[in-house]
């Protein structure tokens, strides 16, 4: 196992700058997400940790060394594609030892490692298969295996499952959570999917243009996101942004009057709510309220989510009841102030 280092990473195409002065620290053993939308980067720099794009300017190292010039088979690390990469001529077990067959390792230490990850994998009786003869989970199992047999220092994951269905998904984020778990290697796992960055990562790290806009613990990003990019983009349904000026204690946007601890007086801010700190019910004493007409009613069984317009913005109130309201019906809603994010209208940054 090893630690990875990157400092002030850029990476560049002609004249298109991409990558621009990334900065990270990734403990040994620590499972590291970089997450983002399409075309923030997040890719590139796993490639360029792998070794499969080059570097313009600044530094990796994988435990201490420098590995900005070695090729990806040196520099002591195991990627798992999306699509698997596994080649289809060759079992599920010659697939598993094909680096170690490679590196001129000895057949009977090859034959005990792959058995030693498939055990962990629940492969065993599939080695003599072909991947052609495999669901899309057990060849994600059979990627991660190739990867599991080199022990590597440091395992690269690039979107390994956005190929599965929503449910093999969540098995498969389980799996790779609990092996982790068990190995202790280093990871560093890509997705655009927040919820597998949420329930994954020991850190996760926001991207956004090729710039690391946050990195910290999952729930302190939650509780905390240091802008409304971040607010926006961890947690499911999105954080509600409504843009106002503080006025006595609360945020005045438009019709609504929002209550949040903090806000400035007279300041354009933009004030954010967490769909599942959005009540619905008439307000309590002392706290202000809101007349909302239902658009959308999503009922997902263990909750319902509401659509609502309010004096002109748009809202998404998460319950844990189940409502008997359509579209068309008029709710009240309430805030709770201290559960208010607020951050500066013209940087979006976060106020403290």
């Amino acid at each position: 196992m090893a630690d990875v280092a990157i400092r002030d990473l850029r990476k560049a195409y002609g004249g298109l700058e991409v990558i621009h002065g990334v900065s990270l620290d990734i403990p040994d053993g620590q499972f590291v997400v970089l997450v983002g939308p399409s075309g923030c980067g997040k890719s590139t720099l796993l490639r360029m940790i792998a070794g499969l794009e080059g570097v313009t300017a600044g530094t990796i190292r994988i435990g201490g060394r420098v590995v900005n010039n070695l090729p990806p088979s040196e520099r002591d690390i195991a990627m798992v594609f999306q699509n698997y990469a596994l080649y289809p001529h060759k079992t599920v077990a010659a697939n598993m030892g094909f680096a170690l067959r490679m590196r001129g390792m000895p057949k009977a230490e090859i034959a005990e490692r792959v058995a030693r990850a498939a055990d962990i994998l629940g492969l065993r009786p599939y080695l003599d298969r072909y991947p052609r003869a495999l669901s899309g989970g057990q060849r994600q199992r059979v990627a991660m295996g190739r990867a599991i047999v080199r022990d590597p220092a440091v395992f690269l994951f690039d979107e390994p499952l956005s190929n599965l269905d929503a449910k093999l998904r969540v098995q498969m984020r389980t799996e790779i959570r609990a092996l982790h778990q068990r190995l202790r290697t280093t990871t560093v796992y890509v997705t655009h999917d927040q919820i597998e960055a949420m329930t994954m990562a020991d850190t996760i790290v926001v991207m956004r243009d090729g710039r690391i806009v946050q990195a910290g613990a999952p729930l302190d990003l939650y509780d905390r996101p240091a802008n409304t990019f971040v607010a926006g983009f961890i947690g499911s349904p999105s954080m509600n942004l409504l843009q106002g000026t503080g006025a006595g204690g609360a945020v005045a946007a438009g019709a609504l009057r929002i209550p949040a601890r903090g806000a400035p007086e007279g300041r354009p801010v933009i004030v954010g709510l967490r769909p599942e700190h959005i009540e619905i019910g008439p307000p309590e004493p002392g706290r202000d309220g809101w007349e909302a007409e239902v658009r959308v009613v999503e009922p997902t069984g263990s909750e319902t989510h509401l659509v609502a317009e309010a004096g002109g913005h748009e809202i998404v109130a998460v319950s844990r009841d189940r409502l008997s309201v359509r579209p068309g019906d008029r709710v009240p809603l309430r805030a709770d102030p201290s559960r208010a994010h607020l951050f500066d209208a013209a940087t979006g940054e976060r106020i403290n």
